[in-house]
């Protein structure tokens, strides 16, 4: 596989169950358009604080292995090593961490920079107590140089994307919305990541479009035994 170390007991097209960072350091330097990232924390968990969190309320998220802040630092070090120049990070935040920012974690990664934004409606009503959840959002990073026009085919994606999907993971993420998104920035066949795939979304885009994925995730997948 070329854009692997030799080797690596990675599958392309698969469900590999691996952590994430251990995927990502079988990668070789710069060779991907695209990455997909949605970092596992407890933000939205523990701003809304309900009480009852883990026993009615968000009792599959909660459920999950959470992500340090350190942890998703190391899985960005990694993501913008294995870009190519000009290449796109796809990086899924929740409310709170968007309205407190996210800047401060490419604070030693300057090759980075926030593009552009896109709010996924989902089109149905989720948890809250003040205000009812309705949208995630999509930060789109570039890696230097920052280029516009070579690099991003699509000139029709709307920054609010009306989607609702079928809940078959924790974080069921917009598959329409991630084929758009694939095919605005690379070709058929090209590689695209997903080191953290959950319910493997990105995965099911990438094959509907003819492109190669090649990701995993730490609870979910098919067994392999991968080694760091």
């Amino acid at each position: 596989m070329g854009i692997l170390i030799e080797n690596a007991k990675i599958e392309v097209n698969y469900r590999n169950k691996i952590d994430g960072l251990a995927l990502l350091k079988q990668i070789k330097d710069r060779q991907l358009k695209a990455v997909f990232f949605d970092p596992q924390y407890r933000g939205i968990l523990d701003k809304m604080a309900y009480g009852n969190e883990g026993k009615q309320r968000g009792k599959d998220r909660s459920s999950l292995i959470q992500m340090s802040e350190e942890t998703i630092h190391d899985f960005l070090v990694q993501i913008e090593r294995v870009l190519l120049p000009s290449g796109y990070l796809f990086l899924w935040v929740d409310k709170f961490h968007l309205c407190e920012g996210v800047k401060s974690w490419f604070d030693d990664l300057p090759n980075m920079e926030i593009v552009d934004m896109i709010t996924w409606n989902k089109m149905k009503i989720g948890m809250g107590y003040r205000t009812r959840r309705k949208s995630e959002y999509l930060v789109v990073l570039q890696k230097a140089p920052k280029l516009a026009k070579v690099t991003w085919k699509l000139h029709d994606i709307p920054d609010v994307w009306d989607e609702k999907v079928a809940k078959t993971h924790a974080h069921s993420k917009p598959i329409e919305l991630q084929k758009k998104l694939i095919s605005a920035v690379t070709e058929e066949n090209d590689y695209v990541c997903d080191p953290a795939a959950g319910g493997y979304s990105v995965k099911e885009a990438c094959t509907q479009i003819q492109r190669n994925f090649i990701g995993g995730d730490i609870e979910f997948g098919e067994e392999i035994e991968n080694e760091d």
